[in-house]
C-alpha cells in the first residue's frame, strides 16, 4: 500500500508522482530526442530516440517506444486480472507524470473495449468504467491556493479532452476522511498532522490518509479497483526506506502489482516501468504533467530517494535491481485479487485470475494489521488483547500499532498520545477497535477437540 510530496517521500501504495518529475518533461519536438544514426532495434526502419536515460534509451524509435511501453502496462493488468469488463477502475490522479501515463494508457485500454464491444454482434463483453480522483492536500501542505486552482484547471482539461466513454471526476479534500457532517474536520486534520514533529512520521502519516480518502471515494461511488502510478523507480526507494525504517516484514505487501488488504483493492500496473521511461512518454505524447509546491524536506524518505536517484544515474539497472531483490520477499495471500464468482464475469477472465493467482504454499497469510498504517504485522508485534481490558482506548491503540508507527508517527507522552487518538479519523478509531485475528485462531485451538473434521459426520 502502496508517494507524496516534493521530496520525493513516497511509500508502496500512495498515488502521488511528483517525486518523479526528476528530469521534467517538456513539450520539445519528438525529433530532438532522435539519436544521430541509431536504428531501432525492433522495426530496423526509423531513428531510435534517446536522451531520457532509461535502461532501453536508444534502442527504439517513437513508436515502438510507446508500442513497448503499453506492452509493459497491459501485460501488468492481464497477467495479475487487475481489470475485468465488468469492473468499475478508479485511476488515483495527482497530475504528475506516473498518474498522468496511468490514466492514458486505462483510457486507451477502455477505448480499445468499447470499440470491440462496438464491432462485436452478441456485444457479451461490456465495457469496463473508469473514474479518476484528485486529492486536494492543501490543507495540510504549503500550496498556494492560485497553483491549487490551476492544478484543478488542468487536472479537469485532461479527464474532459479524453475521448468517450465519459470519466467521472472527483476532486475531493482530503479532510473527507472525516465524517461527511463534520465541520470540524480541517481543524481536525491539521491538528492530527502538525502533532507529529518527525519530517517522515508527516509524511507517512500523510500517506496513509490519502490511502483512506481513496478508499472513501471508491466506496462511496461504486468503484471495486484503485489504480496507482507507482512505477519501478519509485518502489525502489520504497524498498530502501521502508527497509532503513523497519518496516522489513511487511516490505512484501507494499511491492506487488496487487494489494488486496484493504476494501477495495490497490493495482500498480506501471510497476515494471522506469520514471524516465514515462517521463519520455509525456514528452512524445505531449502529456501534459504538473508538479505542485510542497516546501523543503529532510525526511528519511526524501533521502533515500535522493540516493537512489543518483544509483540509477551511474547504472541504469540498478533500481530494477532494488525491485528484483525485493522481489524475492515471499507475499502476503491479500497480494492478489480476490477470486471471481460472479458468473457474469467472462469465463476467460476467471481462469486467466486462477492462472495467475498466488498458491497458498506461496504466500504468507496476515493475521493482524497496524490500525494507523494497515501493514501486516508479525507475531512479536501482535498484541494479547486480554490485557489491555482495563487500559483507556489510546493506550490500546498505541500499543496495537506497528513498532514503525510508534517510532516515526505517534507521540511518545500519554497525554499527547490521547489527544491524538481523539482526531483520527472514525475508520481509524473503528479499526484499532477490532481485536486481532491471531486472537481468533487461540480460540479455535482451545476447542479444537470439540471441531468435527471435514471427514466426519454429526451424530
Amino acid at each position: 500500500m502502496m508517494a507524496c510530496n516534493g521530496s520525493g517521500g513516497c511509500q508502496s501504495g500512495c498515488y502521488k508522482d511528483e517525486e518523479e518529475t526528476r528530469n521534467e518533461p517538456t513539450e520539445s519536438a519528438e525529433t530532438d530526442s532522435r539519436s544521430s544514426g541509431s536504428i531501432c532495434i525492433k522495426c530496423k526502419l526509423n531513428d531510435a530516440v534517446s536522451g531520457y536515460g532509461g535502461i532501453d534509451d536508444g534502442r527504439f524509435c517513437a513508436d515502438c517506444f510507446r508500442s513497448n511501453l503499453f506492452g509493459k502496462f497491459r501485460l501488468a493488468v492481464t497477467s495479475n486480472a487487475m481489470i475485468s469488463p465488468t469492473d468499475k477502475v478508479l485511476v488515483a490522479f495527482s497530475g504528475g507524470p506516473s498518474s498522468r501515463v496511468a490514466l492514458q494508457f486505462v483510457h486507451d485500454m477502455q477505448e480499445r473495449a468499447q470499440k470491440n464491444f462496438d464491432a462485436s454482434r452478441d456485444r457479451s463483453l461490456p465495457v469496463f468504467g473508469v473514474g479518476v480522483v484528485f486529492i486536494d492536500e492543501s490543507v495540510v501542505m504549503p500550496i498556494p491556493s492560485h497553483e491549487m486552482e490551476e492544478a484543478v484547471e488542468v487536472i479537469s482539461s485532461v479527464v474532459s479532452s479524453l475521448a468517450p466513454p465519459r470519466k467521472d471526476l472527483h476532486l475531493v479534500p482530503i479532510e473527507m476522511v472525516y465524517s461527511s457532517d463534520s465541520s470540524d474536520g480541517k481543524e481536525r486534520m491539521m491538528k492530527l498532522v502538525n502533532s507529529v514533529s518527525d519530517p517522515t512520521g508527516r509524511e507517512d502519516l500523510l500517506l496513509h490518509l490519502r490511502m483512506l480518502a481513496l478508499q472513501k471515494v471508491a466506496s462511496e461511488y461504486g468503484y471495486n479497483r484503485i489504480v496507482l502510478g507507482s512505477c519501478i523507480s519509485r518502489i525502489a526507494a520504497h524498498v530502501i526506506s521502508a527497509t532503513v525504517k523497519g518496516q522489513g516484514y511487511s516490505l512484501s505487501a507494499d511491492i506487488q502489482y496487487v494489494d488486496a488488504r484493504w476494501e477495495i483493492p490497490i493495482v500498480l500496473p506501471l510497476r515494471d516501468c522506469f520514471v524516465q521511461e514515462i517521463n519520455m512518454l509525456c514528452r512524445l505524447n505531449g502529456l501534459k504533467a504538473l508538479k505542485l509546491s510542497s516546501g523543503p524536506s529532510s525526511s528519511i524518505n526524501g533521502l533515500v530517494s535522493s540516493f537512489v536517484a543518483l544509483l540509477q544515474e551511474e547504472n541504469p539497472s540498478r533500481e530494477s535491481t532494488i525491485v528484483r531483490t525485493a522481489g524475492k520477499l515471499i507475499p502476503f495471500q491479500f497480494n492478489r485479487i480476490p477470486e471471481i464468482i460472479d458468473g457474469n464475469v467472462p469465463l476467460a477472465t476467471r481462469r486467466r485470475q486462477k492462472r495467475y493467482n498466488l498458491k497458498s504454499n506461496e504466500s504468507v497469510s496476515s493475521e493482524s494489521f497496524c490500525p494507523l498504517c494497515n501493514s501486516p504485522l508479525d507475531k512479536s508485534e501482535i498484541v494479547d488483547w486480554s490485557n489491555l481490558d482495563d487500559r483507556r482506548s489510546s493506550d490500546i491503540f498505541y500499543t496495537t500499532c506497528c513498532s514503525s508507527c510508534q517510532f516515526q508517527i505517534l507521540p511518545q507522552d500519554s497525554k499527547s498520545v490521547e489527544q491524538f487518538y481523539m482526531d483520527l479519523p472514525q475508520s481509524v478509531v473503528a479499526r484499532a477497535k477490532q481485536p486481532n485475528n491471531s486472537n481468533l485462531n487461540v480460540l479455535r485451538e482451545q476447542i479444537q477437540d470439540c471441531l468435527l473434521s471435514d471427514g466426519e459426520d454429526e451424530t
